[in-house]
C-alpha cells in the first residue's frame, strides 16, 4: 500500500489498477514506479488501446475530478438507500 496523491489517503496496488472504469489510474506509473518497474508490467497486461485511452490522453484538472468523485459516491449512496 502506498498513499494515493489524488485521494490522500494509502490505496492498494489493486486499486490502481482499476480505478479508472476498470482501467489503471493515469498516475499509476508515477505512484508505483520506485516500487517495481511499473511500465513493463503495464505494458504486458494493457492492449495499446487500453495504454492509448489512459495514457495517451489529456489529465483532466484536479477539481474536475473531485466533482467527479463526489458526483459518483451520490449516486452510491441513493443507489443504497
Amino acid at each position: 500500500m502506498i498513499r494515493c496523491r489524488r485521494l490522500g489517503n494509502p490505496v492498494a496496488f489493486s486499486y490502481c489498477r482499476i480505478e479508472n472504469k476498470g482501467l489503471p489510474c493515469s498516475m499509476i506509473m508515477d505512484c508505483w514506479y520506485d516500487h517495481f518497474m511499473i511500465e513493463d508490467f503495464l505494458r504486458q497486461e494493457l492492449t495499446p488501446d487500453e495504454w492509448d485511452r489512459v495514457f495517451n490522453q489529456p489529465l483532466k484538472p484536479k477539481v474536475l475530478s473531485l466533482v467527479e468523485l463526489i458526483e459518483q459516491a451520490k449516486k452510491a449512496k441513493e443507489e443504497t438507500q
